[in-house]
């Protein structure tokens, strides 16, 4: 594989952590490249969150190599030929070039090789399949930088054959489709995954999920998610969702968070769809919160009814429920749906000024009474506003028992 020019690595990748790594592995004579995401993202001028690095070394090599410099090795994956180096307390992902052997269409059995063109040919995209030395020489088989450029989501070879060795691409595809297509998606692309969609309940549901979710924190993801409608994957993913357009409206005043985004592409049975993608269980709690909504606001509430909400559910659920109701809504009150975020903002999540042990030292035997003055002392306070300190909040108490 020949190079295809220089360009600029990241700051990322030519940090003291990088070079440590980089130096440890090629103490013997390896070379070795930056691949996948960290290049594409480089290239974009985006922010890398992984980095991965490869080389012909297998995985006990590269365990000696980093052990020698003294950095932390750990075999992450041994049998798929990764280790996660760790210098300066980031992690580097090293992976040994590899070839598939056999697939599934789920799993994949490896050999590795000192093949550079056989291990940029199996992996999924274009875009994905580029490297570059730690010199920032480039390498590009398959056309991913002009695909970049072009926001053109394109499997390496045939998609048909590249989905078989692993269903999940099929979702992959449309997660880059939403957070790197620019153009009409790729024809031949889209055709394989119409037809290989009936595949998709062989992966496990937590691999679903990720992809899912990864794709609604794209800045729009209502094209893609169009586009899996159009092929018929949304209907075996996520059956529920059949109109965008709340979720269009949302990701004009959102932050991109996924699972909100999600509670806006479904009208009920929020916590079977989290059970169904195995979401952990505060996301179920939240899906099963915003699923319907479990408090309707209306920006003509005033603030003590506001502080009402916020003091049931917590801010962050009532930011969640102002914002799927402002995408309800639409941008006609966008100013009061602003001022009720503000409020939230405001929220200091007042505690009850008196607890139960209050109450007994005031002569109550512990037991139902107890509990009595207490939840009747917090309806008044609540409906004061949250306002009364300790000494009217004990007064209150000692009123309610002797009335």
């Amino acid at each position: 594989m020949e190079p295809v020019g220089r360009i600029t690595l990241a700051p990322a990748m030519t940090s003291s952590a990088a070079n440590a790594v980089i130096a440890a592995l090629t103490a013997e004579g390896s070379e070795v490249r930056f691949v996948g995401g960290c290049v594409r993202d480089c290239l974009l001028g985006r922010p890398i969150s992984d980095m991965d690095i490869a080389t012909p070394d297998p995985p006990e090599t590269v365990m000696a190599l980093l052990k020698a410099a003294k950095l932390k090795a750990v075999p992450t994956g041994l049998k798929h030929g990764t280790v996660t180096a760790v210098a300066k307390g980031q992690p580097f992902e090293v992976t040994t070039l590899r070839e598939d052997v056999e697939t599934d269409g789920r799993h994949a059995e490896v050999a590795f090789t000192d093949d550079w063109l056989a291990d940029a040919s199996r992996r999924d995209f274009t875009f994905n399949a580029m490297s570059a030395r730690p010199d920032g020489t480039l390498f590009d088989a398959f056309g991913g930088r002009e695909d970049l450029d072009a926001g053109h989501v394109r499997f390496v070879g045939e998609p048909a054959e590249r989905i078989a060795e692993d269903y999940l691409r099929i979702l992959r595809f449309f997660r880059f489709l939403a957070h790197f297509g620019e153009a009409v998606p790729d024809g031949d692309a889209m055709r394989a995954c119409a037809d290989a969609r009936d595949e998709l309940p062989r992966l496990s549901a937590e691999r679903v999920r990720t992809e899912l979710l990864k794709l609604l924190s794209a800045a729009n993801p209502v094209p893609a998610l169009t586009a899996m409608h159009e092929t018929g994957v949304l209907a075996v993913v996520l059956p529920e969702a059949d109109d965008f357009g709340r979720l269009l409206a949302l990701t004009g005043i959102d932050d991109r968070d996924p699972v909100r985004r999600l509670a806006s592409l479904i009208e009920r049975d929020g916590e079977d769809v989290a059970d169904r993608l195995r979401m952990s269980n505060v996301e179920k709690a939240r899906l099963g919160a915003l699923v319907p909504p479990t408090v309707s606001l209306d920006p003509a509430m005033d603030e003590k009814a506001q502080r009402q909400v916020l003091y049931d559910g917590g801010a962050d659920l009532y930011r969640d429920l102002v914002l799927l109701a402002w995408a309800d809504d639409g941008e006609r009150r966008a100013g009061a749906w602003r001022a009720m975020l503000e409020t939230a903002n405001r929220w200091d999540d007042p505690k009850l000024p008196i607890r139960g042990q209050d109450v007994v030292e005031l002569g109550v035997p512990k037991g139902p009474e107890v509990g009595r003055v207490v939840d009747a002392v917090e309806a008044w306070w609540r409906a004061e506003d949250f306002q009364p300190d300790r000494d009217a909040c004990l007064a209150k108490a000692k009123q309610l028992l002797t009335s």
